[in-house]
């Protein structure tokens, strides 16, 4: 068997958003699971919509989820002279023809199967046939280029997702394959590039399924071997309707800015119309070793983003608290807080971690031990009532001798209630309230530690 090659090739006229994230996914891990290839190939002979900015948007959002590749970044607009060659050939062998057709022509072409209720499509008059003649070409009209596509039989394939597919050649026309100016066409560039690179498993989105049999002749036209074709389905949003901007899926690096840790995202990603068993929790590399193209679904897959929080929440917690800390540490310093100035990251990470689902949650928790907070006055006065001060007023007094780790803190806690008749509530609301500005914190006492013997003095004494 030939070695396995596959290939990612986005257009870059925008991000690298989730459907085309999900489609390098599984071109990459088949790869990787076949020991193949995986080649990088940029789409950007619309030379009107692609900029240097799309394609370092996709180079930028392929390097955050690490999806390597083996080859490339190729670039269509720099194999033109390649495409042309390829042209001269086919129009040398009598696969491809020059046609003079001018758009006013098409048009009123157009217009005449319509009002038939026929299906508008090229009527092959310049295609040349035996005994066929052929009209002077025009003078003034610069011709494009038509691939001539078979007229009779069917187009088939076996496609690794839905299954046979069989396209009747008159349902065909005979596409343009260079254009007046002599670019070529997407669909055969997509072709030559397939070809060249030797590429053996085309994985991809089933909006390319009418490209498919146009491809597929083409190749047969250049003596080409046609790669085996696997057509994920779409990504539905979570309300049903087709994952759009509207849905939040703007672009992958978007994840990135809102918090997501990449091994989450990969997760989710291999889960969207792929599955293996009820495994909802797998790494990296037990994707690859069970990766295949036989539990791909053919329906459409439905992104959830509550799940996609549950798994991003679910890999925070496996970090080692100091590669939580190294990840959180940049987006505090993005916001001017400054965490060398106050208690160790890793512990603050630590505490908060399992109240919180993104890293940028988790930056806003820990953010009130660093920066300055001054308790709301309405919240304060709801919850330091006068029968709590003097409790209050004991416990800053027995902090400045007690031992500073959490269960000597919390047994000073209980002493202060139990000597005024308080429950423990009481006294470490507006302890949270005082410390963090906050009503709802971790266990009061490893806060407590956490802030540090000196701040918490200064704070009570501020705000008491």
């Amino acid at each position: 068997m030939k070695p396995v090659r596959t290939r990612f090739a986005p257009s870059p006229t925008g991000y690298l958003h989730i459907g085309g994230a999900r489609t390098a996914l599984f071109s990459w891990a088949y790869a990787r699971r076949h020991g193949g290839q995986f080649v990088l190939r940029i789409e950007d002979t619309d030379v009107a919509r692609s900029t240097p900015e799309a394609v370092q948007a996709i180079l930028d959002g392929m390097e955050w989820l690490a999806l390597g590749h083996d080859e490339g970044p190729f670039y269509q607009m720099q194999r033109m002279d390649r495409y042309k060659e390829v042209i001269q050939q086919m129009l040398a062998d009598g696969s491809a023809y020059y046609c003079y057709t001018t758009r006013e022509e098409l048009d009123a072409l157009r217009a005449e199967q319509e009002a038939r209720k026929e299906k508008p499509r090229y009527d092959g008059r310049w295609r040349p046939e035996p005994g066929k003649t052929l009209p002077t070409p025009p003078a003034d009209v610069p011709p494009v280029v038509r691939f001539r596509n078979p007229k009779d039989g069917v187009v088939a394939w076996d496609d690794q997702v839905k299954g046979r597919i069989e396209i009747a050649n008159a349902e065909l026309d005979d596409l343009i394959i260079a254009r007046a100016d002599g670019t070529p066409t997407y669909n055969f560039c997509v072709c030559v590039d397939d070809w060249d690179m030797g590429i053996t498993h085309v994985i991809r989105g089933d909006d390319h399924v009418n490209n498919t049999p146009r491809q597929i002749n083409i190749l047969a036209a250049l003596g080409a071997e046609v790669p085996l074709y696997a057509h994920l389905s779409m990504i539905l949003g979570d309300d049903g309707a087709k994952l759009s901007k509207r849905h939040g899926a703007v672009s992958v690096m978007q994840y990135d800015e809102d918090g997501y840790l990449p091994e989450a995202v990969i997760n989710y990603l291999a889960r969207l119309g792929w599955s293996h068993g009820d495994d909802e929790v797998f790494s990296r590399q037990q994707f690859v070793e069970w990766f295949d193209l036989d539990h791909i679904t053919a329906s459409a897959a439905q992104f959830n983003t509550e799940k996609l929080l549950w798994l991003n929440q679910h890999y925070m917690k496996q970090l080692p608290a100091a590669e939580l800390a190294a990840r959180v540490k940049p987006r505090l310093a993005a916001r001017g807080v400054d965490t060398d100035a106050g208690p160790c990251l890793e512990k603050a990470v630590a505490l908060y971690v399992d109240r919180c689902n993104t890293l940028n949650v988790l930056a806003d928790a820990v953010e009130v031990f660093y920066a300055h907070v001054t308790p709301n006055p309405e919240l304060l006065a709801q919850h330091l009532s006068a029968e709590v001060r003097p409790a209050l007023a004991d416990f800053a007094a027995g902090i400045a001798t007690v031992a500073w780790e959490a269960p000597a803190i919390n047994a000073l806690i209980k002493e202060c209630v139990g000597q005024h008749g308080l429950k423990m509530p009481k006294l470490a609301m507006p302890l949270r309230v005082i410390l963090t500005g906050q009503a709802q914190t971790p266990s009061v006492d490893a806060v407590v530690e956490l802030i540090g013997r000196e701040r918490v003095l200064a704070k009570l004494q501020a705000n008491s």
